[in-house]
């Protein structure tokens, strides 16, 4: 039965990632005809993606708080991969990732595809970062950044780096936090966290053989940012994080 369910998982994920290279492909195609801004269209297709893809994976998702009506820059804690497809199917949101996301066979290409953000940690292009996120929040389209620059096992949170959030105050938009959590038998989920030197695809294989497990996301008051130093900022959304997830001020503090 676990076997027939995994290949009935795997067939269906397929059938995503198909749909995902056709979309790409057809965004390719516009890109060559058209000279105009497409990241409005690109971001509602991705989210149709990524909710399919979303809902593709052993997961049962609970949202608590409401959908932000207007652009915001989403700051959230970071426990996997997974992150980016049950976050961004809930609206048109493109992301900052890591450099390295973008090598990655298939995933790198629809992300690029589907307008993320590339950072290359320790290559001194932070100012070329935050004018990118500063132009992306100006054109009023929603962002989500993950300011601890890695992932977690969900048992912590980890430094937020402030410079990250420092579009938001340029930009003069609020900052939407927002807490995720993976739970399996009511403990934190050993399954879900994407960490260490883990592969997508050993990662994925373990997903698909496991059982459903639950998966909370709390969209937490928005924090304006006017009148706030970006190190303010920082710790206001750590904090929010941190007391959802844990119940306290955070394990770890902000950095500059």
């Amino acid at each position: 039965m676990k076997k027939f369910r995994f290949h009935i998982r795997l067939f269906r994920l397929l059938a995503v990632l198909l749909f995902g290279l056709a979309m790409a492909g057809w965004v390719t195609l516009l890109e060559r005809l058209r000279r105009d801004d497409m990241m409005v269209l690109r971001q509602r297709l991705t989210r149709r993606f990524l909710a399919q893809l979303a809902a593709a994976l052993p997961f049962r998702l609970s949202l608590h708080g409401k959908v932000p009506d207007r652009p915001m820059l989403w700051v959230g804690n970071h426990v996997s991969w997974t992150d980016i497809p049950l976050l961004g199917g809930l609206v048109p949101l493109s992301f900052l990732s890591k450099a390295e996301v973008r090598s990655w066979p298939l995933a790198g290409w629809l992300a690029h595809k589907a307008g993320t953000l590339f950072i290359r940690r320790g290559a001194g292009d932070s100012g070329l970062v935050r004018s990118q996120l500063l132009r992306h929040l100006q054109h009023g389209h929603d962002l989500l950044i993950f300011p601890e620059g890695t992932t977690t096992d969900g048992h912590g949170l980890r430094t937020f780096h402030s410079r990250l959030l420092a579009s938001a105050l340029e930009a003069q938009v609020p900052v939407q936090p927002v807490a995720i959590r993976y739970l399996r038998d009511g403990a934190i989920d050993p399954v879900a966290p994407f960490i260490g030197d883990d592969d997508l695809v050993s990662h994925l294989l373990r997903l698909l053989r496991s059982e459903r497990s639950e998966v909370e996301i709390h969209l937490l008051p928005p924090l304006d940012s006017q009148g706030l130093s970006r190190t303010e900022l920082s710790r206001q959304a750590h904090t929010a994080i941190a007391q959802c997830l844990f119940g306290g001020s955070g394990v770890l503090p902000v950095a500059a």
